[in-house]
């Protein structure tokens, strides 16, 4: 079914020159020492649309950690190709992807006691996904996380980050994708409702490698993930995919930068969601840069929101900046809105109810990423958690 709301495409939005703490520019300042990074004040560009109170902490060190590392489980079920360990924070494996570009994720790297790393030997290929569940038991105390995931050359995996629970959690995930290797990477938010999620998932793309993405976040108080992609030789091939869908008084942001230092290296951004109920709020934030010796490139990024009811709102800031004229294709588009009237009239005029034909625009909005998982399991259980939340609706 085609999408309820039509694209509006974004005028490009240019950056500058490098980054200081706290800048939104994709080429960003980075350190180990949280107390590097100035406090947020919400009047920062990466931190405007954030509602500070709520963040329990996390953002400017004062998180209550009594408990720390006791609040979220962390168990790990694998495929047999593939091997688990979980190492101390002295582990070389640890911080290959670079240095955090916050404070929250300097405050995460330097408060996490162990990680779990996930490694796929050079040429295997996992038979069925690795999953890694995060079960928040408290929400009152705040964790720190962090996992990396390593696919060696030629290697093959499914790799699932599934949250839930309750908790105040911040997180860090390396993603290190070899020459040759294919992942899919799927991280579901699906915790209790009191819960505070800062996360950040940094990627590195090897030579013709590629990573797939697929961020679903339905569950939590307020949820702001990070995503950021680096390429590491030709031919990378990425694919960030995104579903979310918020309810009154959630606050859900998604940020991502994207940035092109290497030729013939591909980029696909496509994050849609819906809101409903009133205080519901997201944010998707999409920043890809192109610098000038990535000749070749071919990029789009694509944001779309559908509005259900009154009091919901959704803000959306597509950014491209391209610094060099040799590329193949580069765009973004963005629009929110609400159901597209002809598509809801033709299902009418068929005999369906009008709340019935809600719901399948609404499904079929979904529809298109969620079928890209390639997981059956989890595409049947998403499409169950949509079913639930149009419940709500009624």
């Amino acid at each position: 079914m085609p999408d309820p709301v039509n694209p509006i495409v974004a005028s490009p939005h240019g950056h500058g020159q490098q980054g200081q703490p706290g800048d939104a520019r994709p080429e960003r300042f980075a350190s180990y020492d949280f107390d590097a990074f100035p406090v947020p004040t919400g009047r920062e560009e990466d931190w405007r649309f954030t509602p500070l109170a709520r963040l329990r902490g996390l953002h400017d060190g004062t998180a209550n950690t009594e408990g720390t590392g006791t609040t979220v489980l962390v168990e790990v079920d694998s495929a047999p190709e593939v091997r688990v360990e979980t190492v101390g924070r002295d582990d070389p494996r640890i911080g290959r992807t670079g240095p955090p570009v916050d404070r929250v994720a300097a405050f995460a790297h330097a408060s996490f006691t162990e990680a779990t790393v996930i490694t796929v030997p050079r040429e295997a290929v996992a038979s069925r996904p690795t999953v890694v569940t995060l079960s928040g038991k408290d929400a009152s105390a705040a964790a720190f996380g962090h996992i990396v995931v390593e696919l060696q050359q030629f290697a093959e995996a499914v790799v699932v980050l599934d949250h839930r629970g309750s908790a105040t959690y911040a997180g860090n995930v390396e993603l290190l994708v070899g020459e040759g290797a294919r992942l899919t990477l799927v991280s579901l938010q699906d915790w209790a409702d009191d819960a505070v999620h800062l996360g950040h998932q940094v990627a590195q793309v090897g030579r013709d490698a590629r990573l797939r993405s697929v961020v679903v976040t339905f569950g939590g108080d307020l949820v702001r993930l990070f995503p950021r992609v680096s390429y590491a030789g030709t031919g990378g091939d990425v694919e960030l995919l995104g579903l979310y869908f918020a309810d009154a008084g959630q606050h859900l942001e998604h940020r991502m930068v994207i940035e092109h230092t290497l030729p013939h290296c591909r980029s696909n951004v496509a994050y849609k969601g819906a809101l409903q109920g009133s205080g519901a709020h997201t944010v998707w934030i999409g920043d890809v840069v192109i610098r000038p010796t990535a000749e070749g490139t071919e990029t789009f990024e694509l944001n779309r929101n559908l509005v259900l009811t009154d009091g919901a709102r959704a803000d959306s800031v597509p950014n491209l900046e391209i610094e060099t004229g040799e590329v193949v294709k580069a765009g973004h588009a963005s629009a929110t809105g609400r159901f597209d009237d002809e598509q809801l009239f033709y299902l009418q005029s068929r005999g369906i109810p009008a709340d019935e034909a809600r719901r399948l625009v609404v499904r079929g909005f979904f529809a298109g990423v969620i079928q890209q998982i390639g997981v059956p399991e989890l595409e049947e259980r998403l499409t169950a958690a949509v079913e639930a939340e149009l419940e709500r609706t009624r």
